[in-house]
């Protein structure tokens, strides 16, 4: 009978990380709360909690709990079928994907782009900036960024790539969590929070060779810091 409830649980709660309702970076519900949720035994949340770790869906810290991690894209846009991301080599060449088209796309929103669009981003940019020491919200507006960029390009082709890919591409790795509210992550989201200043300011300006340059920049460092952070793993 266990294995059955723990399977169930196992289920229900891979759903709701992989569907959003608890979003990465986002605390999962506490033992009490899911033995009471779901009519079972302290010893079968611990073990849905252990499998779900062993898929990569969820990261505990000791003394505060267990938390969703980023789960591989199930691929948002059915016509464009997505890998799944899990291995440090595998984020190494979707960031090399998007340094590609989301540059172009960024060239293409300097020129198009609508006042109202270009308001989202700043709006967008003010949430990122205010989101340290909450990871769930600081990979959510990271995301927006990036996706409201490929649609301002006006090409439904670049918009549907990166929005496709969904906030999977946003890497949420369990040190990030580890060390949320640290200087040192501090330090990181004040970095990101300039490059993406940078895009913007090329956006607006009108100069798409600056914009394409700027989102080049930004993806390269992006890159070499995941890099960093891995460990070279």
């Amino acid at each position: 009978m266990k294995p059955n409830l723990t399977a169930t649980l196992v289920d229900e709660l891979r759903r709701r990380i992989v569907d959003g309702e608890i979003a990465p970076g986002e605390k999962l519900p506490s033992e009490n709360t899911l033995i009471a949720e779901h009519g079972v035994s302290r010893t079968v949340v611990r073990e849905a909690i252990t499998r779900l770790q062993a898929e990569g869906l969820v990261h505990t810290r000791r003394g505060s709990g267990s938390f969703a991690l980023t789960p591989p894209s199930a691929g948002d846009a059915p016509q464009l079928p997505v890998r799944p991301v899990r291995t440090l080599r595998e984020r190494q060449q979707l960031m090399e994907y998007r340094i590609g088209i989301e540059s172009e796309a960024a060239a293409l929103a300097a020129a198009r782009s609508t006042r109202t669009q270009r308001a989202a981003l700043r709006s967008t940019l003010d949430a990122f900036s205010r989101a340290e020491g909450n990871p769930a919200e600081a990979l959510s507006k990271d995301f927006d960024f990036h996706r409201t960029i490929a649609e301002a390009s006006g090409n439904p082709y670049l918009a549907d790539a990166v929005g496709g890919l969904g906030p999977a591409m946003i890497a949420m790795p369990r040190h990030r969590l580890d060390r949320s509210g640290t200087e040192a992550e501090a330090t990181r989201l004040a970095q990101v929070s300039a490059e993406h200043e940078a895009v913007l300011a090329a956006l607006e300006s009108g100069d798409a060779q600056a914009a394409a340059a700027a989102m080049r920049t930004h993806l390269a460092n992006s890159k070499r810091r995941l890099e960093q952070e891995s460990g070279g793993r």
